[in-house]
């Protein structure tokens, strides 16, 4: 509402002149803001009385004059030199002129101008008689109240004594757009009653935004003419009470406006239409909302500024600030990488190379299992632990670690404290640690000790098989036995990988780059039985054991495969503590040790004699105990009269005299070739490492008595497998299959093949090893030898063997050899079991030492093999002549 110049105690409407304390004008001092209205002619900041005329001299007449260049004055409310020049305050609140300098608003106090007019200037003046709002019935003036006043209400000085200066040419505000003619408004009563003006409506013709107000209006409008010097001069002998204060201004009722003294009023136009209830309502709405033009021309006065604010920085200026800092740390970025891949690249390099080491990535070594698939040897995960003594340096961290460690490891703690002081920054501790124990270890959280992912190997059976299957070093690598012979295909191959390790020595995680992939190796499977295999090695243990025996071998062979079911030594290597054993008993004896096989051997010699045809089973030979042959004379076993013993009796009862006696007929070259055709001097064909042919010398080599010792076994050496390999060649109807112990190899995805069928020979007839089965099954009759290696229920065939052994230690022949070697079923042959033990110090025959051993192993075999017995009877065997 604006009924007056000022609006009581709020900033913003008061001139910046001497108005009321506390209620500055719309700009603070010198600032170029509205002045309010013009205050009464009093300067007191009150309406004067009803009635008083407005002033006729031009005095303070609104409007905004041009200040001459050069003049020196002040604008209402404005500091001299300050703000912008001759801008003064509007008169009535918008800013406009009054067309016709009149002083007040229809009803109103009218305005009065005084010094202050130049800088804060009210509304004219409307002609005496004009109403404030033309067309507008309804709204009386108010009884005898004066307007509403501006500035103090406790009648403080006037609002702004400024000098007036020359402004702006003013424009008159033309009578079209405002009011009637002269004389009055209709609808509004001049009575000099103050009224409200229509807000929104300009009431003068002042500019808005610097554009003339005739540039505007509806309406022809005259621009006002340059206000003459008489009526600055005039303005200026006014009092300060004459600047725009706050106080209505008093018209008398009915009075018109007065036109400024020499200033023609503006042409008259037509009355605009009456605004409708409904544009008042949004004139209302729109003063309420601070705009104070006219809503229905589309333009108005801008509304007040508002209070000042924080203004944010200009988003250029920081963006490029910004840009700056990036592109200044992008630099130094840049230059370092440069300095890094260009300058100083080579020795980044050759640093980079320092720690970069490779790695093997070891592969999963194959298993070894027996012909059902049980596993005699396999491999586990396992852990390898080390230390760094380079981290371990005080003489109690090594303590504490070295007792933790010598305690899970079970190893001396002293063994330990050593690798502290070995140097380097890498010694290890244990291979192969249990990966249970290895976490227990590294839960400990000791500084300075690791571990590694690694295999180790491992026997389920301890010793059983030991000597045949070997063992593997701490590389990994076979070092005996069938670990050593099949390496290459246990082993598989090894991967590689380039690892990149810290400034302590430390595996840097996720480093390692793959060069080579490790491939696992392929397994093996042997014709060993594992349950025969443990009869076996068990029965020539305790044997052993129970004589005083040096060592004894065990070997089962399959009669129609000539696979090797059982190869046992005693004593047997543990594999799983193979370090503790003496280095001479890793071998396998049944395939490395040679032997003289003595009585054993007399089968080769009747072979050699039934095949040449000089002697049959039934011929007899006059044999004595004793036979002198070149320099020596050789004896039988026992002393015995003379005894006429067909030829199967001489093989049964083991005649020594008897069998020089057929060799003679037969001759040294027969006899030389039928040896070498049952294997003798030759290697068996096994494969196994450390295999020994044996020792058979050329017949045209042979002395005077070794002519003889021959066909008993003396002067010829074998190992056991071949004598074995002779048994399995009579039993097999004189074909001899070389020996196989492999049954074949298992690939890395599991996939078996089968190993290549063992080579067979013809050696003899059948009839002849027909007939040598029969002399061999009276040998272990009543009459016989070998009667202890007997079988319940099973007719066996076999021969007993007792030789000087033949010791290096003592250059000659010291301690015997025992033997017993033989088959069953002997009409249908199926297994051959040999036993032999070595220098026996509780007994030496081979009936005695040897045959129980035979027994145990060959009832357990056929049992396991589910050999049933044949249920026939032997035939007769005629052993002494007459009988």
């Amino acid at each position: 509402m604006r009924e007056t110049g000022g609006r009581g105690p709020r900033p913003g409407r008061g001139g910046s002149g001497g108005g009321s304390a506390g209620n500055p004008g719309r700009r603070g001092p010198g600032g170029p803001g509205r002045t309010g209205r013009p205050s009464g002619q009093d300067g007191t900041g009150k309406p004067g009385p009803q009635g008083r005329p407005p002033r006729q001299d031009g005095q303070g007449e609104p409007g905004r004059p041009r200040r001459p260049e050069g003049q020196d004055g002040h604008d209402g409310g404005r500091k001299q030199g300050s703000g912008r020049p001759g801008a003064s305050g509007r008169k009535d609140g918008t800013g406009r002129p009054r067309p016709d300098g009149a002083t007040g608003r229809p009803g109103g106090t009218a305005r009065q101008d005084g010094q202050g007019a130049q800088g804060g200037s009210g509304r004219q003046a409307r002609p005496e008689g004009t109403s404030g709002r033309p067309g507008a019935p309804g709204r009386q003036a108010r009884q005898g109240a004066p307007g509403k006043q501006g500035g103090s209400k406790s009648g403080s000085p006037d609002r702004g004594t400024g000098s007036q200066a020359a402004g702006r040419p003013r424009q008159e505000r033309p009578a079209a757009g405002r009011g009637g003619p002269q004389g009055g408004s209709p609808g509004r009563p001049a009575n000099g009653q103050p009224g409200r003006p229509r807000q929104g409506t300009p009431q003068d013709g002042s500019t808005r935004g610097g554009r003339p107000a005739g540039s505007r209006t509806t309406g022809s409008r005259a621009e006002a003419p340059p206000v003459s010097g008489q009526a600055r001069q005039s303005r200026q002998a006014s009092g300060p009470g004459q600047a725009g204060g706050g106080s209505a201004r008093p018209r008398a009722a009915g009075q018109a406006r007065a036109e400024a003294p020499g200033r023609p009023g503006p042409p008259r136009g037509p009355r605009p239409p009456r605004p409708s209830p409904f544009s008042q309502m949004v004139q209302g709405l729109v003063s309420r909302a601070g705009w104070t033009g006219d809503p229905g021309s589309g333009r108005g006065r801008p509304p007040a500024r508002p209070p000042a604010v924080l203004r944010l920085g200009n988003p250029g200026r920081r963006i490029s600030i910004g840009l700056i800092g990036m592109t200044f740390v992008l630099s130094i970025f840049a230059g370092r990488l440069i300095q890094l891949q260009g300058l100083d690249s080579k020795v980044y390099a050759a640093k980079a190379a320092e720690r970069i080491r490779p790695e093997k990535l070891p592969a999963r070594r194959g298993s070894i299992t027996d012909v059902n698939g049980h596993e005699l040897a396999l491999t586990l995960e396992a852990r390898e632990i080390f230390v760094d003594p380079g981290v371990v340096t005080t003489p109690q961290q090594r303590d504490r670690v070295a007792t933790a460690l010598a305690t899970e490891l079970g190893v001396p703690k002293e063994q330990i404290m050593a690798k502290f002081t070995a140097g380097g920054r890498y010694q290890q501790v244990a291979a192969a640690v249990d990966p249970v124990v290895a976490q227990r270890i590294m839960d400990r959280d000791f500084k300075g000790v690791g571990s590694k992912h690694r295999y180790r190997r491992d026997y389920p059976g301890g010793d059983l098989a030991g000597t045949l299957l070997g063992f593997i070093g701490a590389d990994g690598s076979g070092l005996s036995g069938l670990e050593s012979t099949y390496n290459k295909l246990l082993a598989g191959r090894d991967g590689e990988q380039l690892v990149e390790t810290g400034a302590g020595g430390q595996r840097i995680p996720m480093t390692g780059n793959t060069l080579q992939t490790p491939v696992d190796g392929g397994g093996v499977r042997l014709t060993i039985n594992r349950d025969i295999q443990w009869a076996a090695q068990k029965a020539i243990a305790d044997q052993v054991k129970a004589v005083g025996a040096r060592t004894g071998s065990a070997i089962v062979l399959d009669v129609p495969s000539g696979h090797v079911l059982a190869m046992a030594n005693a004593p047997e290597l543990d594999l799983k503590n193979w370090q503790k054993t003496a280095p001479e008993d890793w071998v396998n004896r049944s395939v490395t040790d040679v032997f003289e096989p003595g009585s054993t051997n007399k089968v080769i010699t009747a072979a050699a004699a039934l095949e040449s045809g000089a002697v049959n089973p039934d011929s007899v030979f006059s044999v004595r105990d004793n036979i002198r042959c070149a320099d020596q004379v050789l004896r039988d076993s026992h002393p015995h009269p003379v005894e006429r013993l067909t030829f199967s009796g001489v093989v049964a009862t083991s005649s020594n005299v008897g069998t020089i006696l057929a060799a003679q007929k037969v001759g040294d070259q027969k006899l030389y070739e039928m040896l070498k055709r049952f294997g003798f001097g030759a290697k068996p064909g096994t494969g196994l490492p450390g295999e020994e042919a044996g020792l058979l010398p050329d017949w045209r080599k042979w002395s005077g008595s070794q002519r003889c010792t021959v066909a008993y076994g003396q002067g010829v050496s074998v190992t056991a497998l071949q004598t074995a390999s002779v048994y399995q060649t009579i039993a097999n109807g004189g074909v001899r299959v070389t020996p196989q112990i492999v049954a074949g190899t298992t690939g890395a995805e599991g996939a078996f093949t089968p190993a290549a069928p063992a080579e067979r020979t013809r050696v003899i007839g059948q009839d002849t090893a027909a007939q040598i089965s029969g002399m061999l099954e009276a040998a272990v009759s009543e009459e016989g030898t070998g009667n202890l290696a007997a079988i319940d229920g099973y007719r066996v065939a076999g021969k007993t063997g007792t030789a000087m052994r033949y010791d290096a230690k003592c250059q000659g022949y010291c301690g015997y050899t025992a033997t017993f070697v033989g088959f069953a079923p002997a009409d249908k042959p199926r297994l051959v079991v040999l036993a032999v033990v070595q220098d026996p110090h509780r007994g030496y025959y081979g009936g005695e030492i040897a045959a129980p051993v035979f027994k145990k192993v060959m009832t357990f075999a056929l049992k396991s093999k589910k050999i049933p017995p044949t249920g026939t009877k032997p035939p007769a065997v005629r052993i002494r002549a007459g009988e």
